[in-house]
């Protein structure tokens, strides 16, 4: 069985233009999700799932210098972005995740695709509904689940959004969510906008250095250390699920 992590990345973000590229701790964006996302133990690949757009062929440019495979389709058809992607690289089971989650932890991500590997599932969120930080969520879900979707949604928030046709339909797939032990979703460490991008440069400054591979318990830390940096951008408002990319986030 083949668990392909397929991130979705684009540079025309409507709220932070170019953020994927921005950099943390001297590095884009986009390759310190890609080092955090090699430290997860139970995927056997990664690829990016980017558009066809000129805008997004630094996107390419980055995944070819970081070895990285990057899957390029429709920007507003994500679904079928990403259906292509994991047929394409002959994916099993898919594990969502979107680039302007940087902080997201590999530990976090095993867990849930761990949930998956148990059965009985065709799709594990840790979303639904939020008790993780904004900007931790992970989707797993079947190949198959994923083809079905793409060949039956036909609404446009089922298209651009990847996810919500199969959790929208309850009685045909096995949802199942993994909670966090305490209610972290006032946290917002997400990236869209200028205050969220202030917020996760500050944490990656402090942490890069001394501890390269930190965790969420090392930013809950440092945030309880420096809580007035949670209010930077407290007051940013999540978009809904009709007007996002999915559950979380605010791209593609």
């Amino acid at each position: 069985m083949r668990t392909l992590i397929i991130v979705q990345a684009r540079m025309t973000s409507t709220r932070l233009p170019g953020k994927v590229l921005l950099p943390l701790a001297g590095e884009p964006m986009l390759t310190r999700l890609l080092e955090r996302l090699r430290r997860v133990q139970r995927a056997h690949g990664i690829v990016i799932a980017t558009t066809t757009n000129t805008t997004d062929d630094a996107i390419a440019a980055l995944c070819a210098q970081q070895g990285v495979p990057c899957h390029r389709g429709s920007e507003q058809d994500v679904l079928s972005r990403y259906a292509d992607a994991a047929r394409l690289q002959g994916a099993d089971v898919v594990v969502r995740i979107t680039s302007d989650c940087p902080l997201i932890d590999p530990v976090l991500i095993d867990q849930v695709i761990a949930v998956y590997e148990e059965g009985h599932s065709d799709y594990v969120s840790n979303m639904q509904p939020p008790t993780w930080p904004y900007g931790m969520a992970v989707e797993v879900f079947s190949a198959a689940a994923l083809q079905q979707a793409h060949a039956d949604a036909t609404q446009p928030a089922e298209r651009e959004h990847v996810t919500p046709y199969i959790y929208w339909h309850p009685a045909r797939y096995r949802l199942r969510n993994v909670a966090s032990p305490v209610d972290l979703s006032h946290h917002r460490w997400t990236v869209d906008t200028p205050e969220d991008y202030e917020l996760v440069r500050r944490l990656f400054d402090h942490l890069m250095p001394a501890h390269p591979h930190f965790s969420q318990a090392d930013v809950l830390k440092l945030l309880d250390e420096h809580p007035s940096w949670i209010a930077i951008n407290q007051h940013i408002q999540q978009k809904s699920a009709t007007e996002t990319q999915s559950t979380q986030e605010t791209h593609p």
